[in-house]
């Protein structure tokens, strides 16, 4: 199982944290390309996202490794479950109805969540 965790983990929080820094550094034009979305909310509550992100990554990897507080792992995990949930109702009531990479990284941090109470 710790093999396991630590490989989904290291995959959703290297997704995160990708996604994270470039919306904590680029600006609307250079992310709407990607993120069709990125217009409705505002700039601040972006950069806000892409913090929440990059912290949860580092939440997922850095509690396991150190040994401090491990469930703290669990939580993060968790929390981009959850973020998730949210990202697909904000495609779903936008424009923009791509929501396939959104189901994935749902699934994804489930199994995190699963694998993490388990180390």
């Amino acid at each position: 199982m710790t093999i396991a965790y630590w490989i989904v983990a290291a995959l959703l929080a290297l997704f995160y944290l990708y996604s994270g820094t470039l919306k904590v550094i680029r600006g609307r034009d250079r992310l709407r390309p990607m993120m069709a979305w990125v217009d409705r909310v505002p700039l601040p509550a972006l950069r806000g996202l892409g913090a929440v992100e990059m912290l949860g990554a580092t939440g997922l990897i850095l509690p396991p490794l150190t040994g401090v507080a491990p469930s703290l792992a669990s939580a993060a995990a968790l929390g981009f479950v959850l973020l998730q949930v949210a990202a697909i109702a904000v495609h779903l009531t936008g424009d923009d109805r791509r929501i396939a990479l959104n189901i994935g990284l749902l699934v994804t941090a489930g199994v995190t969540v699963r694998l993490a109470a388990a180390l």
